[in-house]
């Protein structure tokens, strides 16, 4: 006997939902599991702090063949070991501009990913989502991860290591382009190199959040009943210590003025994807991925100050997908210089 076809389509609705629901589970138990790996190299942060990373070359010696650093940051499940692998496809994908450039995926770890792996005390370790927003470390000392990216450029900038670097990029992709686009805004370590003329660029791709600096929101009616939504890392209240002092206006004076490139996966629509953040201070600024980045794209254009240095490129026919959003025309184009994206690269206006 068949199914009525209302029956039918309420049972395949309550079958999608049970699912979605099983994916959102699963995405954030996920999240408070250990990682799979850590990353091999060290770098001092502070005064008593190290950070894991991955790094494609021995940068303990001069590297003189070195012209572009590209900085992958990994997404919320912390698995550096998976985005240095996707950072390391995209520089074979890039040919002949791959080959002078040095790869860097810093690990933002947890404390139960120190534990699980008996690293040592001066390790740094962030709440689950404290690293995405530039929050002080719950040990062994408070320095921001906004701090441990300072460092990496710091290591940069040292002209004995890169006589020959010319240009630095810091992408991320989901969880790791809110670090990248909250950095862009507070960051402090671009100013050793750009004071070199090494170029740097900042590449935010598809995150489920943006830091806004004004009050209105895409979704009004949303924003209206929740009190959290103008509160960093969504707007400008609140701010963690590393951009606490500096005024809001001369923060976004700051960030306007920086290099920085919007990847949009045309098919990242999805409002119910597992990893989406659902919050209501991130429902404020739209339904989807997609949505939240051209409304943010949309918002910026239309203040005083403008977006005289960024651009926002579509990457057609792409979803919430790392490895492909890297290797795209425009994911090439953006991290090393490619041509061959068909979105418009001029700056917006």
């Amino acid at each position: 006997m068949r199914m009525p076809h209302r029956l039918a389509g309420a049972v395949l609705l309550a079958c999608a939902l049970t699912s979605a629901a099983a994916w959102a589970a699963e995405e954030g138990a996920s999240r408070q599991r250990p990682v799979k790996e850590v990353a091999d190299l060290r770098i001092p942060v502070g005064a008593g702090g190290a950070l894991p990373l991955y790094v494609s070359a021995d940068w303990s010696h001069p590297l003189p063949n070195i012209a572009r650093a590209v900085l992958i940051l990994h997404g919320v499940r912390r698995d550096a070991d998976h985005y240095f692998r996707s950072a390391l496809g995209a520089q074979s994908a890039a040919g002949r501009a791959g080959n002078a450039s040095i790869m860097i995926a810093p690990q933002f770890l947890t404390a139960e990913d120190v534990d699980a792996f008996g690293l040592s005390s001066d390790t740094l370790r962030w709440t689950f989502t404290g690293w995405e927003a530039g929050d002080p470390a719950i040990g062994p000392e408070p320095v921001s991860s906004f701090d441990a990216l300072d460092a990496i450029l710091k290591r940069l900038a040292d002209r004995r290591l890169f006589p020959n670097l010319r240009q630095v990029v810091i992408a991320g992709h989901s969880g790791g382009a809110q670090v990248v686009q909250r950095y862009a805004i507070a960051a402090k370590g671009d100013l050793a190199l750009t004071q070199q003329g090494i170029a740097v660029r900042y590449v935010v791709a598809d995150p489920s959040s943006y830091a806004y600096f004004g009050v209105e929101r895409p979704e009004p009616s949303i924003a209206a009943n929740c009190s959290g939504y103008d509160s960093w890392k969504f707007g400008m209240a609140d701010r963690p210590p590393y951009l606490a002092d500096a005024p809001a206006a001369a923060l976004e004076r700051a960030y306007v003025a920086r290099r920085v490139i919007y990847l949009l996966g045309t098919l990242d629509i999805d409002p119910e994807h597992p990893a989406l953040d659902k919050s209501c201070m991130a429902e404020a600024e739209g339904a989807n991925r997609y949505a939240r980045g051209h409304a943010y794209i949309a918002a910026m254009r239309a203040r005083d100050n403008g977006t005289p240095n960024h651009s926002a490129w579509d990457v057609p026919g792409v979803a919430h997908q790392e490895d492909k959003m890297l290797t795209s025309p425009c994911g090439l184009q953006a991290l090393f210089d490619v041509p061959g994206c068909e979105s418009d690269s001029k700056p917006a206006r």
